[in-house]
């Protein structure tokens, strides 16, 4: 399964042994996300500096949560600046 959305949330408990909690929201709602250790050392980059990123990985569901537990984290931030690019007004050589 794949899921993508801004970034609200990062935690790392101290009691969570080295795991990582991400909340993604996109137009339909949230997305737990949960980074384990080795995949959070594969991907550290993507995990504490996107603002939008796509994870691939496995549902799990447990005590009526469902989270996505991450095999593959990417930051597609780019896509949110090619965005605002898209939407600026066009600036003009000669004037401001």
């Amino acid at each position: 399964m794949a899921v993508a959305g801004l970034v609200l949330v990062r935690q790392r408990p101290g009691t969570a042994k080295g795991v990582i909690f991400v909340t993604l929201e996109d137009e339909y709602g949230v997305a737990n996300v949960v980074v384990w250790q080795k995949i959070y050392q594969t991907f550290r980059r993507a995990v504490i500096a996107g603002r939008l990123l796509r994870v691939t990985g496995r549902v799990q569901r447990q005590s009526g949560v469902t989270h996505v537990v991450a095999e593959r984290v990417e930051d597609i931030s780019d896509m949110l600046d090619d965005l605002v690019r898209l939407h600026e007004p066009a600036r003009f050589a000669d004037g401001p």
